[in-house]
Formats: structure tokens, sequence, C-alpha cells
């Protein structure tokens, strides 16, 4: 498959062949659901963890005697019913991951990739940089060019200039090829990927 490779500022900048193996798969929508799914579970967490009895540090000392006192029976401070005493049936920190074999997730990745590639979504530049990381000046040209929501993937190494001025975009993501994955390739609309990145992304897939 080959594509019109452009710069940063629009120019024409020849064509590039994308690998039919990575880039011209029939889209597979159970594999990607599957990846999505896998990625958002992964990173869920539950934060809101409380100390239960066996948390709690007070003293192990019968409080009061078992019997004459007119109160009811109790042999700890640490029990829910006293101030300072453990939460009961409180949330628990857990982990919501669960496993999915590496070459499903990297299929799932290719099929990603031909997605975008099928609906005429992905975009090819020589490279992405800049000679001042200006977010005014990297605006201007994303105007220019109609990127208004897309994920930039670059080589192994992210361009300083570039980087800085990407950051303060709203709906741009830039990342090193390293952290190309799934999720954030379907949340935005382009995807931008360097010569440098189709490179190591077939090398990748060899």
């Amino acid at each position: 498959m080959n594509i019109d490779m452009t710069s940063l500022d629009g120019q024409s900048a020849g064509t590039v062949e994308l690998s039919d193996a990575i880039f011209g798969l029939e889209p597979r929508p159970d594999l990607i659901a599957r990846m999505v799914r896998y990625q958002l579970a992964k990173r869920r967490d539950v934060a809101h963890e409380t100390m239960g009895r066996a948390d709690v540090w007070r003293t192990g000392k019968k409080m009061y005697k078992q019997k004459g006192t007119g109160s009811a029976r109790h042999g700890s401070a640490r029990v829910p019913q006293f101030r300072g005493g453990g939460k009961a049936h409180g949330p628990v920190a857990r982990s919501f991951a669960h496993d999915l074999p590496k070459k499903v997730r990297a299929l799932a990745l290719k099929h990603a990739l031909s997605a975008k590639a099928r609906s005429g979504e992905i975009i090819v530049w020589d490279k992405a940089s800049l000679d001042e990381g200006k977010t005014k000046l990297l605006k201007e040209r994303f105007g220019v060019l109609g990127l208004t929501n897309a994920l930039i993937i670059d080589g192994a190494e992210l361009q300083q200039n570039f980087s800085l001025a990407a950051r303060n975009i709203p709906q741009i993501d830039v990342l090193p090829v390293q952290g190309i994955n799934v999720y954030d390739i379907l949340r935005r609309q382009k995807l931008v990927l360097t010569r440098a990145a189709v490179d190591a992304l077939e090398a990748r897939f060899k």
C-alpha cells in the first residue's frame, strides 16, 4: 500500500510504502474490543481503601471486666463500634487486570492500524520537528493541515521542541513509537506517523 508523505508545512515529501501485513488487514472489531477492555481494566484503580479491624493499631487489653458493669461485653477496642476502630466490610484495593496473550495484543494493534488505514485516517510525515518550541506556531500549522484531533507517533525519541509545543494543544497526543497502543489510536480521529515510526513498526512486526 502506497501513501503520500507530507511535511509539517503541508508540502509533498514523496511516497512511502506501508506493509500490507500491518496496515492492509481486514479489521476485526472483536480483537480490537478485547484489547480496549484489557487496557482499560489494567489501568483501573480503586484508591479508596479503608482500614479494617486488623489494620488498626490499638491496645489489645480487654476494655473492662466481662461481668458486673451493666454494659455489653467487649474484648477489643479495634471493633467498628468504637471511634478509631476498623471499618466493617470497607472497600479494599484490588487489581481488575486480566491476562491477554502477547500474540493477541500484537494482532489487535495491527488490526487497529489497518482500520485507520482503511478509513483513510492515516497521515505520514517525513519528520515531526520544530526549530522553536512554540505552541502558537505549531497550532497555526495544524490549522493549515486541518488537524484538530490526532495521535502523533514519532520514532524512539521525540524531538524536544515539537513535544513541548504540542503538549498544550487540546486533543493532540504525541507518543514515541514504543508507546503506540490500540486505545489511543481509536480515541483520536487521525493517526499521524512519521517515517521513523513506520520503519520502527515494520521492524517490530517482522
